[in-house]
């Protein structure tokens, strides 16, 4: 399990605005080249929407289905990777001061992904989370007060 967090200098309605616009999740969202709405209204549970992944000259399809949605506190998103399977993604927003703190814990589910688990694995995710935490804070902070 990778569990990482990231402190925004923004209260937590600023994160909440971002995290709530499905056009803007391959903006935070590390390796994410596009998003697109798919069903449902986001980020309402059972909402989906769909994605490309980019590495390279390599991209893959995939999808995000939010299955818990509690705001101002909680969404949890299973990301379905194709034949690599899925995964859960919990993104707590906790007040913090004037500002907020975001933690983010993410493990395989399903497919190979969940069978082949381990510390490198996690070890591997801890740098992305990072990535995508310190990207998720600059578009926050970007917006205007």
């Amino acid at each position: 399990m990778a569990v990482r967090h990231q402190l925004i200098k923004r209260p937590p309605e600023a994160v909440w605005a971002v995290l709530e616009d499905a056009s803007r999740y391959s903006d935070w969202v590390v390796g994410t080249s596009s998003s697109r709405h798919k069903d449902g209204h986001w980020p309402k549970t059972g909402a989906t929407l769909e994605y490309t992944v980019s590495l390279g000259p390599y991209t893959a399809e995939g999808e995000t289905v939010v299955r818990l949605y509690e705001p101002p506190r909680c969404l949890e998103l299973e990301a379905k990777s194709g034949a690599l399977g899925t995964a859960r993604i919990a993104i707590e927003v906790r007040p913090w001061g004037d500002e907020t703190l975001v933690v983010v814990d993410e493990h395989p589910l399903r497919g190979p992904g969940g069978l082949l688990h381990n510390t490198v694995i996690d070890a591997l995710l801890q740098l992305r989370h990072r990535a995508m935490l310190r990207r998720l804070a600059d578009v926050v902070e970007r917006e205007a007060p």
